[in-house]
């Protein structure tokens, strides 16, 4: 009997190690699918014949440069890594003519790289349709939603002869096929309703400007005013005045203010924004040095006020409290030093930190006008920021955009701005020396002069002196 037990054992334990290393091997296999997978997943590689190569190489050249400014390639990448992929792609006929040129600035702005994403990825959809996925009633709707969160809906019209999506009509079905996609030729852009309301909201704010109701054909040399009443000046049109001529010494109290949007009776109110702006100033932090100075210096905060109730711009470089601690004695005991000081540091034009930014990068240097005249304010780029000033002077574009409303600008920067002073040099004084010259003598002269001067006789002559 005891053999027979231990035989019994032993097959128990060949079996047991049996199943251990065939279920052990099939999970080390499974642990290096998986990591295979993966891996993969992480660094999705696209084939030559797949439809977003075929999407560069076609029709569709206009829209494949839209994905790129996108910054979409990686994200349509991922899309066809993961599954079959169906673009309503508008022929570049439909980009370049049928296109509004404001709409399509719009969307290359920076700023609006958002609002370009998601009217790319409303023509991209998760799964492969083809042509006779459209429904056949004319009464039917199919829905598919895009990558982006939103819907597309499929019709069709006049007994299934025209495919729509939306409100685009499909002029070349099935135009490229891929392996990993579809593309589909449509008539016009798709614009989801979003990116619409963006752009009539950017559009507006743009169209908001002073409107005068007289212009200024003549002015008074004396006093930089109107000297008679013009014709009316169309709506939107700039100010009459130059922004130095409107700074001419005048009454202490602001005139009325120009129609236009902002104030009661749709007038701008120039004193209201002023005092807005120094608020928000004071509830940002880090900058009550300058708005002590602009409620102290009650004359330049009404002139400010003026300024924008007449309808121009203005852009404040206001330097944060660590900056204006700086300032010596010297340097504000002067009489009427901070006023120069404060109109150096505001620019007559209005800039926020995308176009001061994107100036210095394309031109290097930009000088801005200041009230303060004739000096202007230095721009250029560094350390992707914008500097101003040069040398010990220089200031860096520290917290942009603490306030926009479309007429004032307040930017802050991290150091006071001094503007260059003039240098005398003084005048040398020049000694005239008179060189009398002799006149010159031809060869005959002299050698008569000579035998003048062995006979004694040449002093009579006064060519041999």
């Amino acid at each position: 009997m005891e053999p027979s037990v231990h035989a019994i054992h032993m097959l128990f334990f060949t079996v047991f190690l049996f199943f251990f290393f065939f279920s052990s091997g099939h999970l080390t296999l499974a642990l290096v699918q998986s990591s295979a997978s993966s891996s993969n997943s992480s660094s999705v590689q696209i084939n030559s014949n797949s439809v977003l190569v075929a999407l560069l190489d076609s029709h569709y050249s206009e829209l494949a440069e839209l994905v790129e400014k996108a910054l979409l390639l990686h994200t349509l990448e991922e899309a066809v890594g993961k599954h079959n992929i169906t673009i309503f792609a508008p022929r570049n006929e439909a980009l370049e003519r049928q296109l509004d040129p404001e709409f399509k600035h719009f969307l290359l702005e920076p700023r609006n790289l958002k609002s370009l994403q998601t009217l790319i990825m409303f023509h991209v959809v998760p799964n492969r349709i083809g042509s006779e996925h459209w429904p056949v009633d004319e009464s039917a709707c199919s829905e598919h939603g895009t990558i982006w969160n939103d819907a597309v809906h499929l019709t069709t019209k006049d007994s299934g002869r025209k495919r729509l999506v939306n409100t685009a009509e499909i002029v070349r079905p099935n135009d490229v096929i891929r392996p990993d996609g579809v593309i589909h030729g449509i008539g016009r852009l798709l614009v989801p309703r979003s990116v619409e309301e963006d752009f009539n909201h950017r559009r507006s704010l743009r169209s908001i400007s002073a409107v005068f109701p007289h212009g200024a054909p003549e002015v008074d040399p004396r006093t930089h005013r109107l000297k008679k009443p013009a014709s009316p000046s169309p709506a939107g049109s700039p100010p009459a005045l130059p922004i130095y001529d409107a700074m001419a010494p005048g009454p202490p109290l602001a005139p009325a203010p120009a129609p236009g949007p902002g104030g009661p009776r749709n007038h701008f109110n120039g004193e209201s924004q002023v005092k807005d702006f120094i608020h928000t100033l004071l509830h940002y932090g880090g900058y009550n040095e300058m708005a002590d100075i602009l409620v102290n210096l009650t004359s330049l905060a009404t002139e400010m006020g003026r300024l924008v109730s007449e309808g121009y711009v203005l852009t404040v470089l206001a330097p944060n409290d660590e900056a204006m601690a700086k300032l010596t004695t010297d340097q504000l005991s002067e009489p009427g030093a901070p006023e120069q000081i404060m109109y150096y540091h505001i620019i007559p034009e209005y800039q926020t930190e995308e176009s001061m930014y994107n100036a210095v990068r394309r031109f290097g240097k930009v000088r801005y006008d200041t009230l303060r005249v004739p000096h202007k304010v230095v721009a250029q780029e560094a350390d992707g920021s914008v500097k101003f000033g040069q040398g010990d002077g220089s200031a860096y574009l520290f917290d942009p955009d603490i306030y926009t409303d479309g007429r004032i600008s307040v930017q802050g920067i991290d150091g006071v701005l001094l503007s260059p002073q003039e240098t005398k040099v003084p005048e040398k004084k020049t000694v005239v020396v008179k060189v009398v010259t002799k006149p010159r003598r031809g060869q005959l002269m002299e050698v008569a002069c000579r035998m003048l001067g062995a006979l004694g006789q040449d002093s009579h002559f006064s060519r041999c002196l």
